[in-house]
């Protein structure tokens, strides 16, 4: 499992009376206006198919946690969605660029909508370096579960093919950026979108490949 700064345990230690939780992932609650809340049962899904199928041993109830808060620490996995507005302030900005590179990860999943206010954002980041799409050869994608043409499509939107973009620090990919993807609709309850169960399946398995992934490099 990736590995957390000396420092920033440290602080937790003091803020919390304890260590972290390591076996939790949470949701980005961020500004803007944008709905930070939407598809409320995606991650508890992916979370129960994670423990069922990857043999992680993640807490059932996922957190919930702000980009300037010093909580996010305590997250080895966060992820973050929406369809509309983004905004992090200066506060966000620095807490969530000191928490990637101190070993957290991020991942975005735009849930159609999201694409041209969020990409502003991650430049506020990482301001000298750009999104790099993933191969499909990256190893994400070939993990328990095998993705040979890289990320799978789940939701057509504009009809456009699915993209997987990253940041890196030092050859470690800090923040996925999925676009045209929507794994977090397929991670929902099958009755919320219709999806065909094999929809369901191949959202929920790269959901687990990115969370084994994660907790593994």
């Amino acid at each position: 499992m990736r590995s957390f700064s000396y420092s920033s345990l440290i602080i937790l230690w003091v803020l919390t009376g304890g260590f972290v939780h390591a076996q939790q992932i949470a949701l980005l609650k961020y500004k803007g206006g944008g709905d930070w809340y939407v598809n409320p049962t995606s991650l508890p899904n992916l979370i129960r198919y994670c423990n069922e199928n990857i043999h992680t041993k993640l807490e059932t109830k996922p957190a919930t946690v702000e980009p300037s808060s010093l909580d996010i620490f305590q997250y080895p996995f966060v992820h973050m969605t929406g369809h509309g507005n983004v905004f992090f302030s200066d506060e966000d900005v620095e807490n969530l660029r000191n928490y990637l590179m101190s070993g957290g990860f991020l991942h975005i999943d735009d849930n159609y909508g999201m694409d041209q206010y969020i990409r502003k954002e991650i430049k506020k980041l990482f301001p000298d370096q750009e999104l790099t799409e993933l191969p499909a050869s990256h190893p994400v994608f070939h993990q328990t579960f095998d993705f040979p043409n890289g990320i799978p499509k789940i939701h057509e939107h504009d009809g456009k093919r699915p993209q997987a973009f990253g940041i890196f620090i030092k050859s470690r990919l800090v923040l996925l950026y999925t676009y045209e993807v929507d794994l977090g609709d397929g991670w929902e309850d099958p009755e919320i979108n219709n999806d065909p169960q094999e929809v369901r399946l191949k959202a929920l398995k790269m959901g687990a490949n990115l969370v084994q992934f994660v907790f593994e490099n």
